[in-house]
């Protein structure tokens, strides 16, 4: 199982999307996740859903926040590729 946390700023919450459910008041909103983490260490993003009416308009929905999977191993750097040197340029 993976963790994730999430990082929202509510004050770019559509409140007019918000909705009522038997158990509270709910938010549907999508979670963008990317093969490479950024250089703030977030490897996705959150954004408010939209309808599909509004998306068929081009209507996009607000970025509210990012996300960071937890426990992540760190990855190993790259192999640099050795240069290759002539016979001639040693110095023995």
């Amino acid at each position: 199982m993976k963790t994730i946390a999430v990082n929202l700023d509510v004050k770019k919450i559509d409140k007019t999307k918000l909705y009522v459910g038997k158990k509270g008041t709910y938010l549907d909103a999508v979670v963008f996740l990317k093969d490479e983490e950024d250089e703030y260490g977030n490897h996705g993003f959150i954004v408010q859903s939209v309808s599909k009416e509004e998306r068929d308009k081009g209507v996009k929905g607000e970025i509210l926040g990012n996300v960071k999977l937890l426990g992540q191993q760190p990855k190993e750097p790259k192999e640099q590729p050795i240069e290759e040197v002539d016979d001639d340029q040693l110095p023995f």
